[in-house]
């Protein structure tokens, strides 16, 4: 698909058309039908509440012009979090409760931290395999295999649907991500295709498992959705990812990567942190099934597991290189010889420290935003105006389109809170439909942000933005699918 100047007007006006919708879908919410707030002030229709409301849409104005303004995107959204809660705190003095905002705050700080934790661990974990050379391995294997570049943009996204389940989309978008970058070094155009693959494929993979996201991890354990009925979505959400990947393979050149076709060597333990992160992996599943504990927990246990590990690397070094030095001198192997003198100590807190801490920080002040917002009662009045004067069918749908602009986590947890009444196939579909609508935006998903950050300059918000059309027919189709494969489950 070419990129030249002669787009740049599409692409502005796609901009300028998302900022728009942005605001109609807010404004909706400035029906007086709609009921109180979520705080015990309701500001929605305050000055206080507008101003921040257009705070909240300046910012991610700005976001969104990320790859034009070359600023990083963490910036706005930071600001405009202090300035929205600032303004909460203001009013809550003045009228004397600060006690309800402060604890409101603490709430929703607590809600980032698990999952700014659970994001610190799964690139720590990547960044130590990237540091053991494993996706180096791997990219020097898939370039001895010959595959094209279309086979690899179906590997990668094949992986990411049926890993996502188990390992949670975002963990499982980073790691595709991270071999993407390797195997395709440098052709930005195709790392962009690969990455909007990967991030569909990651979410409609995770929509139907309990483990797959954040959202199903909230609904499966509000108890309404039992963990086998999470698989009947097992079709719509293959379908949500098969339609634009089919779509955007076309426009994917027939060569295969350019490269030398070198013999890779994993560094010491290599092997040993990929079986550490599978058991992190499992550590959070297990916290979360057999505890009733957030998952967040197993990982941060999985980040303990890699400091023993690499604290025995680090006293077990001269040792190894020893035995390493007799045996390749008896050899006479020059060449492994050469490369013991490379050889660096393992550090863990060198890889926390690469950790992408732009996306961290983008994803504080998302969070903070959308709760000073929801506090302020916009989240609640949203959904309870689409829930009253809409069928829950086209409210599902709605709120699934607003959680690529949003963020699919507060509105979820604004219609869990809320628990309007609806059929069990209903529920279904708010679950499908928060799980796979962020992919319409990179900024709609965990996946997507995290992606951006590292992809930085391949994988862009308007590189995501330009595919919206065919991504949106995924997620029409997978509706569709839904509403006639479980039929019979909105009649309960």
């Amino acid at each position: 698909m070419p990129t030249g100047s002669c787009y740049l007007p599409r692409l502005r006006a796609q901009a300028r058309w998302s900022s728009l919708l942005l605001l109609l879908l807010l404004a909706i919410t400035f029906s007086p039908d709609a009921l109180a707030a979520t705080g015990s002030l309701d500001l929605t229709g305050s000055t206080v509440g507008l101003i921040a409301v257009a705070i909240f849409v300046l910012a991610y104005a700005l976001v969104m012009g990320e790859e034009k303004l070359h600023m990083r995107k963490s910036k706005p959204v930071l600001v405009a979090a202090g300035l929205i809660w600032a303004m909460i705190g203001w009013v809550y003095v003045q009228l004397g409760m600060p006690a309800d905002a402060e604890h409101a705050f603490r709430e929703t700080l607590l809600e980032f931290t698990e999952l700014m934790l659970f994001l610190l661990v799964a690139m720590t974990y990547i960044n130590a395999m990237e540091e053991r050379r494993v996706f180096d391995a791997l990219r020097s294997w898939m370039l001895r295999k010959g595959f094209s570049y279309r086979q690899l943009f179906w590997i990668t996204g094949g992986l990411a649907f049926f890993i996502s389940p188990i390992a949670d989309n975002l963990t499982t978008a980073m790691l595709m991500c991270a071999v993407v970058t390797k195997v395709a070094e440098g052709d930005r155009r195709f790392i962009n295709l690969c990455c909007i693959n990967i991030v569909i494929a990651a979410n409609a993979g995770g929509a139907f498992s309990p483990f797959g996201d954040i959202t199903t991890l909230m609904v499966w354990q509000a108890g309404i959705i039992q963990f086998s009925e999470f698989f009947t979505l097992l079709l719509p959400s293959l379908v949500n990812f098969l339609i634009p990947a089919s779509v955007m393979s076309f426009f994917i050149k027939a060569h295969r990567p350019e490269g030398v076709y070198e013999d890779v060597w994993l560094k010491r333990g290599a092997r040993r942190i990929v079986l550490l992160f599978l058991l992190t992996v499992a550590t959070a599943v297990a916290c979360h099934t057999l505890l009733h504990l957030p998952p967040v927990l197993g990982m941060m246990t999985g980040l303990g597991y890699l400091q023993f590990f690499g604290y025995y690397l680090r006293r077990s070094l001269p040792r190894s290189i020893e035995r390493k030095r007799e045996r390749y001198t008896r050899r006479g192997d020059e060449r492994k010889l050469a490369q013991l003198g490379s050889v660096v100590p393992f550090d863990v807190f060198n890889r926390v420290a690469r950790a992408e801490w732009d996306t961290l920080l983008f994803f504080y002040g998302v969070v903070m935003c959308v709760g000073g917002l929801g506090f302020m009662g916009y989240l609640g009045l949203l959904s309870e105006t689409l829930y009253t004067g809409w069928s829950a069918t086209w409210a599902n749908i709605t709120l699934g389109v607003i959680s690529a602009v949003v963020d699919n986590i507060p509105v979820m947890f604004a219609v869990l809170t809320m628990q309007p009444e609806m059929s069990h196939g209903q529920w279904l579909l708010i679950t499908l439909t928060a799980g796979v609508g962020g992919s319409l935006l990179s900024i709609g998903s965990a996946a997507g942000v995290a992606l951006m950050g590292q992809a930085r300059g391949s994988y862009t918000f308007m590189g995501h933005l330009r595919w919206a059309p065919v991504i949106l027919l995924g997620y029409i189709a997978s509706i569709v699918v839904h509403l006639w494969l479980n039929a019979a489950s909105f009649a309960n």
